[in-house]
């Protein structure tokens, strides 16, 4: 997960490789909370919540903070609803 999100950030060196990290186990924090059991880093939507998240954390003078959060706050929303995310099967 930490090379995909060091690509979405368009990020080449290992510099921020610790706060990244940290970042990224921050997002599935996050989403556990939400009350997300299904966190399998293969899944095309957990990748896109982890990243949207990241995105919008990273950096001290991101202009585009707010839109890369309130994406990740909808798709965290819509898997929170969703009981293949919810292991509810």
């Amino acid at each position: 997960m930490l090379s995909k999100v060091k690509q979405a950030l368009r990020i080449l060196n290992t510099a921020f490789d610790t706060e990244i990290q940290d970042l990224i186990d921050s997002a599935k924090a996050d989403l556990a909370l939400g009350g997300i059991k299904k966190l399998e880093e293969t899944d095309a939507n957990i990748q896109r919540a982890i990243i949207l998240y990241c995105k919008a954390e990273f950096g001290l003078e991101n202009k585009d903070s707010d839109k890369y959060m309130k994406s990740y706050m909808y798709l965290k929303a819509r898997l929170s609803l969703s009981k293949e995310y919810l292991n509810v099967i």
